[in-house]
């Protein structure tokens, strides 16, 4: 703890351009308090500008050149369920902020706190006889809430409730507030058939069930969010044969032949869902971006990191987006997918 933290620390003050004096006072600080105490505690500008550093230092994330203006909530002093749960409503609300979405942070306490949902906002998925009615990906924490005693209306899009648990206890679950939650029903400038599907996407992704690492102290329950890049509803969430699968149905509407590859009616239907998911949220002035322009600006964030004297490093297989990556810069070139902190980091489900 005591290197990444002194790492952390003269890295922080070196870009901020904190003097030497300064920052030799804070490094003989946090010393003392790791060695008599085991661990430190980080100032909110510490803590603020490491969660930045790991937005910056995140090689999956297409969306880094907007690091700088993460905003940072500083919670580190609740510690009921219930308070925790009011932090996660104020956050949810913070971000939509009515369809102008702000990247926005809340970090809890660094110890003995878990939010057990992948996403704050996250759709259900029930299995039944006939099938999986809802989201795939979230049959098993659906049980999960099920056996918490939550009961949902076995629709496609029920949003989940929050689990929060605390140390070791049982674990709390929360329903949000249908008023908290911003959706986009999705529907097509040319097909008005495409209304009729009654497909729709929730406004902000909100990763919860990674932790934070800054400087040696790891935050567990630190939920985050950007914008949405228009693929990842369009070509995954609705789009993948273990999601929502609805290329069939959108092929078939649109009169393709889905009995020959050849035809490229997956393509074709593909295209058309993220044209839909583009013009719905942008007609509902919620913040989203196309692949082409997020590719844009991932070119300027590299730029801006190389004048900084930076490397640049990515993961290229999440970086190229799942619709026409040869369009993009980014599928000619390789990336070093060598992991630096601050980051996120996946963490086991605790449950």
């Amino acid at each position: 703890m005591l290197n990444e933290a002194k790492n952390f620390i003269q890295t922080y003050y070196e870009e901020t351009g904190r003097s030497e004096q300064e920052l030799e006072a804070r490094l003989i600080e946090v010393e003392q308090q790791i060695l008599t105490q085991g661990s430190y505690e980080q100032t909110l500008d510490e803590l603020s500008y490491g969660a930045k550093m790991a937005w910056r230092n995140s090689n999956k994330c297409i969306g880094r050149l907007f690091w700088q203006s993460l905003h940072v909530l500083d919670k580190r002093d609740l510690h009921t369920e219930e308070s925790i749960f009011e932090a996660l409503l104020a956050h949810i609300e913070y971000a939509t902020n009515n369809g102008r979405i702000r990247p926005t942070i809340t970090v809890f306490s660094a110890h003995d706190i878990r939010i057990w949902n992948h996403q704050l906002i996250r759709y259900a998925g029930y299995e039944t006889e006939n099938g999986i009615i809802g989201d795939p990906d979230s049959v098993k924490f659906t049980r999960v809430c099920e056996n918490l005693g939550w009961r949902g209306n076995n629709g496609p899009f029920d949003v989940l409730p929050l689990i929060i648990q605390l140390k070791d206890n049982p674990p709390k679950l929360f329903e949000i507030p249908k008023t908290s939650v911003l959706e986009v029903p999705i529907r097509h400038p040319e097909f008005n058939w495409f209304a009729d599907l009654g497909l729709k996407w929730y406004a902000v992704p909100m990763i919860s069930s990674m932790k934070l690492e800054v400087g040696g102290i790891t935050y567990v329950a630190a939920p985050f969010n950007g914008w949405y890049m228009g693929t990842e509803i369009g070509a995954r969430n609705l789009a993948d044969d273990n999601r929502y699968n609805m290329l069939p149905t959108i092929a078939e509407s649109m009169g393709l032949n889905t009995r020959s590859n050849a035809s490229l009616w997956k393509d074709r239907a593909l295209v058309e869902l993220n044209a839909a998911v583009l013009y719905s949220y942008k007609e509902d002035g919620v913040s989203i971006v196309d692949h082409h322009t997020a590719a844009q600006q991932f070119k300027r964030f590299e730029a801006n990191e190389i004048e900084a004297g930076r490397d640049v490093t990515g993961n290229w297989s999440w970086l190229i987006p799942p619709l026409s990556p040869a369009t993009t810069h980014i599928f000619h070139k390789p990336y070093p997918n060598e992991k630096k902190t601050p980051n996120y980091f996946y963490q086991k489900d605790p449950y």
